[in-house]
């Protein structure tokens, strides 16, 4: 097995390109692949904590917007709303860093990339009840599961570790709509978010405050975890070079 490169770089340039992106009036559709990525995380995040608190899980849909939804089958207590709430925001930054502690080696990455293209694809025959997400999330996990296997060495850990960082970085874009008076799924106006859920559970309000205390926190956790990351990498980095 050949030793892997160095990955900081890549890395780096990921997150700067990404933020110089978003600013740009086209920069999304570049980044489009990774936002419906981002949507999937999220949603199966809240779909797999609906799951343990016995909540269960309906149906998934995720919008050509970038937006997405989980539908739990049954009502749970406030404690339980309140897990599920904090899910998303919490649990996608959680997954970029399993994937980059998956991918400590290239046989790593790649099994890594193979595992999260076929749950992409199993996801959207099984739970995905909407058909652009069906489809979208299908050839997603289809190229992913296509990379894992044929990409040099190289470039499959590289993969791997620019996935798990856009994961981060996604989440840490996707909350600023909480802090918008007006939320938009599938281009349909909502007041209700996350946050709110949150706030609801937690203060019994859904006061302003209440709502961008937690989008902070969420905020918070995502930058940490990003920050994490990079310091991981670079430690990485360093090690391979004294070999």
């Amino acid at each position: 097995m050949t030793a892997a490169a160095p990955t900081l770089r890549p890395l780096a340039l990921t997150l700067i390109a990404s933020v110089l992106l978003w600013q740009l009036p086209f920069g999304g559709f570049v980044l489009y692949p990774f936002k419906l990525i981002g949507t999937w995380l999220h949603e199966g995040s809240h779909g797999l904590v609906m799951a343990l608190t016995g909540a269960g899980v309906d149906r998934m849909e995720v919008f050509a917007d970038g937006s997405g939804l989980a539908h739990a089958r049954y009502p749970v207590t406030r404690a339980a709303q309140a897990l599920i709430a904090a899910a998303g925001y919490m649990g996608t930054p959680l997954w970029g860093v399993a994937l980059l502690a998956a991918s400590r080696s290239v046989r790593g990455a790649r099994r890594a990339l193979a595992a999260g293209g076929f749950l992409l694809l199993g996801s959207a025959v099984l739970v995905v009840a909407n058909r652009f997400g069906q489809v979208a999330l299908g050839v997603t996990g289809a190229m992913i599961v296509l990379g894992a296997f044929a990409l040099p060495d190289r470039w499959t850990q590289i993969a791997a570790h620019v996935l798990a960082a856009q994961a981060c970085i996604n989440a840490v874009v996707d909350i600023r709509v909480l802090y918008r008076p007006t939320l938009f799924i599938d281009g349909k106006a909502v007041r209700n978010s996350d946050a709110h859920a949150m706030a609801l559970s937690t203060f019994g309000t859904d006061a302003h405050w209440a709502v961008w205390l937690w989008a902070s926190v969420w905020l918070a956790w995502s930058l940490a975890l990003l920050a994490w990351l990079f310091w991981v990498v670079r430690r990485r980095d360093a090690a391979a070079a004294l070999q």
